[in-house]
């Protein structure tokens, strides 16, 4: 798939901190997707429909908006059914689904609300929604609420008690915030070197000196620590919500 600088996309390895950070969250949904219904809000690359289900899920419907993602789906993941259409007008039934996995989707969205509503919509009772998103204080500093983010593909950032408001405004009961977080090895990086993150996007890849590369490439999963304490200075923000 081409590379946007927004979509992530695994094998690549300049993208391997973002697609580390990123896979944490899938690792949490591992246990809760196992004998499930699941549906994955905003599929993207498709690596985590599959994911889902080699974790033992029931199914795992993909969807997606974009017509580029959902052929890639279609070609590399033959066993994930692939879905194209709108997140705020899900072409699924009523109460279909147990789980709704939607991570780094919200923020692209002109209508969050809508959005919510409809994977609401699609759960069946006791059914659970698990939702991410870049914590705005930390992924954009100084942006303040309902300001227009500087990242072009996005149309909204939110802190904790925004997506928090936002689930709870359509029927759905907050069970949990959790955020992202860098590990031991990250902060003894960063200690030595300065922000990781910056030291990725002052320049291109192939400049990289043999250390940023190597200790990029090297970045798993377990590198990275999904916890409910420090919400506000996470990196990302996971929200799990059940509907009553």
């Amino acid at each position: 798939m081409e590379l946007t600088g927004e979509r992530t996309t695994p094998g690549i390895w300049h993208e391997n901190y973002w697609f580390r950070r990123h896979e944490v969250a899938y690792l949490f949904a591992a246990p809760l997707a196992a004998g499930q219904e699941v549906l994955e809000a905003g599929c993207g690359e498709g690596y985590g429909a599959q994911a889902l289900l080699d974790a033992g899920a029931a199914r795992v419907i993909a969807l997606d908006y974009d017509a580029e993602a959902a052929a890639h789906v279609r070609r590399t993941y033959a066993g994930v059914p692939v879905v194209r259409g709108n997140l705020v007008a899900l072409p699924l039934p009523d109460r279909c689904v147990d789980l709704v996995v939607t991570y780094q989707v919200v923020e692209h969205l002109w209508d969050a609300p809508g959005y919510v509503a409809e994977c609401a919509r699609a759960l069946r009772s006791e059914g659970r929604l698990l939702l991410s998103t870049p914590n705005r204080p930390v992924f954009s500093p100084g942006l303040g609420r309902g300001e227009k983010p500087l990242n072009p593909f996005h149309s909204q950032e939110y802190d904790a008690d925004e997506l928090v408001g936002l689930v709870e405004a359509e029927g759905l009961a907050v069970e949990a915030v959790l955020g992202v977080h860098h590990g031991d090895a990250i902060a003894r990086f960063e200690q030595a070197r300065g922000p990781l993150v910056d030291a990725q996007l002052a320049r291109p890849p192939e400049t990289w000196d043999s250390e940023l590369a190597g200790f990029v490439s090297s970045l798993t999963a377990a590198d990275f620590d999904l916890r409910d304490e420090g919400v506000d200075e996470a990196l990302d923000l996971l929200v799990i919500a059940m509907r009553p």
